[in-house]
């Protein structure tokens, strides 16, 4: 879940499973499957891609509709096809179909011979009908205001209500349906579409979420599923106390990261211990404050670490930054990470924005997220506030929030999740949350680690048996159980870098 739920009205959700239930079993056109997008197409030709028409409102679904696109890669064994798999990446917001052909080339070769292989844009991203709430060229030009300081505070809390007010503007009739049930009920159109009386289903970060309330209104269609990095679903105000854990996972996970930097003093000389590294990491972003680099300032500094912090695929990249800012005082590798928000990630920022703030409740009062953020940063100061801007424009959300659908599991068959004790977006803790709720569970733990994304992303060979062994045949691990975590780049090696698919 990129920083990391009923359908719009608030009390609504009771009838989640019942009134729209229905709406949505109403036959969906047939998939006509074709040529993707030239920016599919070209990195992944073996991908076909075809339109859906849905409601734009499940309460009316003959009225305007929303065009989604699906894409497919076919089971490489017809004779062994054992069905549709649709995969989702998270974000919200996250784009489906470029993830669905990164991950064919790390799932194992057995279950791309038994799964038609299903990627899909959720409503108004990416190639499915995408929204934007701001000009990302002048919004989101960098650098942007100072997420810590509090002589910046006023203007991160203008930016929230200007972004806030774009996104009524610019997509205003999208924004009532744009929340975690109504995705739902979009996979389910995709499965009639498919012509499928069962769907399996492969989830990622909020993804883990679509899947559990995809599960909770149509268990009777799922098959084999598997939730990896799983958000909490049983707070009422899911997406603000998501946040704020966030906060507190990411920290710690710097801290590891720094004792990785140390471990490697000979290389990158920033110190010999976690504190020394700490120091450094800090002089760089006093050195920002002060005066930013060009493109470069704190936020955008904060917001490199972050991201870095979601695999290891970048922590050679960024240490080697660090290293020649801290001690050559050259600023270049670390400048060119600081990129402002093309139009492709501001719809990614523009969907995050609207799930998140439609699906449940958030403090309406300032006072209260200044008093949160204040309280998490200072223990845990890297993205505090950082993160509270990212979601800021909730508190002043022009559309109706609903209440999250409450996930019991009930009816659901045996579902497999992962995650590893030290994520960053979904912290731990909530995947122990998600397994409570859902009582056919079984969690495998990836020790020593933190990868937002385990299976097929992390390169860990005994998640990815075990994965494989479930989807394709039937297996599960007899109870709970608990891995090794992956092998940590080694910057030593030449050439080395961590062979991961990254999430966020």
């Amino acid at each position: 879940m990129k920083r990391s739920t009923a359908f719009g009205l608030a009390g609504a959700a009771v009838l989640a499973s019942t009134a729209l239930t229905g709406a949505t079993a109403q036959a969906a056109p047939e998939l006509r499957f074709g040529p993707c997008p030239q920016d599919i197409s070209k990195p992944y030709p073996q991908m076909q891609c075809a339109d859906l028409d849905v409601p734009l409102d499940y309460h009316d679904p003959g009225g305007e509709q929303v065009r989604l696109m699906v894409s497919r890669l076919p089971a490489r064994k017809p004779a062994s096809r054992r069905g549709a798999l649709l995969v989702n990446p998270g974000g919200p917001g996250g784009p489906g179909i470029s993830f669905a052909g990164g991950l064919s080339k790390k799932l194992p070769p057995a279950v791309l011979d038994s799964y038609d292989l299903i990627g899909f844009d959720t409503r108004n991203t990416a190639h499915s009908t995408p929204i934007s709430c701001v000009d990302p060229g002048s919004y989101w030009k960098t650098p942007l205001p100072d997420p810590d300081s509090p002589q910046t505070r006023e203007q991160n809390w203008e930016r929230a209500q200007q972004y806030a007010d774009g996104c009524q503007q610019r997509a205003g009739k999208y924004l009532p349906q744009l929340n975690t049930p109504t995705n739902a009920r979009d996979m389910d159109r995709i499965r009639q579409a498919l012509g499928e009386q069962k769907i399996s289903y492969l989830g990622y970060s909020y993804g883990t979420y679509l899947g559990a309330v995809y599960g909770q209104l149509f268990g009777e269609h799922v098959d084999r599923m598997i939730l990896d990095s799983s958000v909490d679903p049983s707070t009422p105000d899911v997406w603000y106390r998501d946040n704020l854990r966030q906060d507190v996972a990411a920290q710690r996970r710097l801290d590891l990261y720094f004792d990785w930097i140390a471990r490697y003093d000979g290389v990158f000389h920033l110190g010999t211990d976690r504190d020394q590294v700490r120091a450094a990491w800090q002089g760089v972003q006093d050195d920002l404050r002060r005066a930013p680099h060009g493109a470069l300032g704190p936020s955008e500094f904060v917001d490199t670490t972050f991201n870095a912090l979601y695999g290891e695929s970048s922590w050679i990249t960024l240490a080697n930054a660090l290293s020649d800012f801290h001690n050559r005082h050259d600023d270049r590798k670390l400048v060119q990470q600081a990129k402002p928000k093309d139009a492709a990630a501001e719809n990614e920022n523009a969907i995050y924005n609207a799930v998140e703030c439609g699906d449940a409740p958030w403090p309406a009062r300032r006072a209260e997220w200044e008093r949160d953020s204040a309280a998490v940063a200072r223990k845990y100061p890297l993205a505090a506030w950082y993160n509270s801007w990212t979601v800021a424009p909730c508190r002043v959300w022009h559309a109706p929030h609903g209440d999250p659908v409450k996930i019991t599991g009930a009816g659901l068959p045996p579902v497999l999740m992962f995650n590893s004790v030290h994520d960053v977006a979904t912290p731990y803790e909530g995947a122990q949350q998600m397994h409570r709720s859902l009582p056919s569970s079984v969690l495998v733990t990836e020790k020593d680690a933190g990868k937002h994304g385990v299976y097929a992303l992390a390169g860990n060979t005994d998640a990815d048996r075990i994965g494989t062994d479930y989807l394709v045949d039937g297996k599960l691990p007899e109870g709970d159980t608990t891995i090794p975590g992956h092998a940590k780049p080694d910057p030593t090696k030449p050439g080395a870098t961590a062979k991961q698919l990254d999430l966020g």
